[in-house]
């Protein structure tokens, strides 16, 4: 009885670094979004007065 709870904790002890590898690229990639955010909130504007010229000129 005892090995085979062990075993089965070791078994959850390995699945559970997957899933700790998987919340990282999550929280990467949250972070990425966040930035992305805050940078077309910050320069949208001039972003759109760019492309606004550059299609005027097309």
């Amino acid at each position: 009885m005892f090995s085979q709870l062990t075993t089965l904790v070791r078994q959850a002890v390995v699945t559970d670094d997957e899933g700790q590898g998987l919340a990282e690229y999550a929280l990467i990639l949250a972070l990425i979004a966040i930035v992305a955010i805050v940078a077309l909130i910050y320069l949208g504007g001039q972003i759109s007065d760019k492309l606004s010229t550059v299609g005027a000129s097309i």
